[in-house]
């Protein structure tokens, strides 16, 4: 898919400003970039996942240090190799492997203010309709939509009880949903 480079810098600037939907626009455009680079790295889908996840949280975190003047995917593909490597040397230097992010203390703020069109579907769904598209998804996916829609925990809860950067599950909520919402349509279909 062919990116026009004026739609992806004025996403980049509206995620800069903290809009929602450049967000997961930039998140929707790269995500499958960086996840089969590190399935690629990785040969483990729950890995690659979990760094894909990871790299859109740090890069939405530092987004004010992006320069334009450079490649955005480069850019992703950069940080996302970064903490591959940080990953293998933490596993390495430590018996559990297990260790703290200390990013996780600075939190990039993402309004969360309108209803998406995945918010839309998932609030029409019949309740064991949706329970039943819910169980498709993997188990780390389904249990930030229980906790967040279900239980109706905020983004610090929910890292709390998972043990994650809020990052993290900002960046899983989104891409829970997005699942999610793929799986509605094609039943629809």
């Amino acid at each position: 898919m062919e990116i026009n480079p004026a739609i992806l810098l004025q996403q980049i600037e509206q995620a800069k400003a903290g809009h929602q939907a450049a967000f997961k626009y930039l998140l929707d455009t790269f995500w499958s970039d960086v996840y089969a680079f590190q399935l690629k790295r990785t040969r483990n889908e729950y890995d690659a996942e979990e760094i894909t996840i990871q790299t859109f949280s740090k890069a939405f975190d530092k987004l004010s240090s992006f320069d334009e003047n450079y490649n955005f995917k480069t850019w992703l593909i950069t940080i996302s190799r970064n903490i591959h490597i940080d990953l293998i040397r933490k596993k390495k230097a430590s018996i559990r492997g297990n260790t703290a992010d200390e990013s996780s203390e600075k939190v990039y703020k993402i309004a969360d203010e309108t209803p998406t069109i995945e918010d839309i579907l998932i609030n029409e769904q019949h309740l064991a309709q949706l329970l039943s598209d819910i169980k498709q998804l993997k188990p780390h996916y389904q249990k930030v939509i229980n906790l967040r829609y279900f239980q109706e925990r905020s983004y610090k809860e929910i890292a709390t009880e998972l043990e994650e950067p809020m990052n993290n599950i900002k960046v899983k909520l989104l891409r829970a949903k997005k699942l999610l919402a793929q799986i509605i349509e094609s039943r629809k279909s």
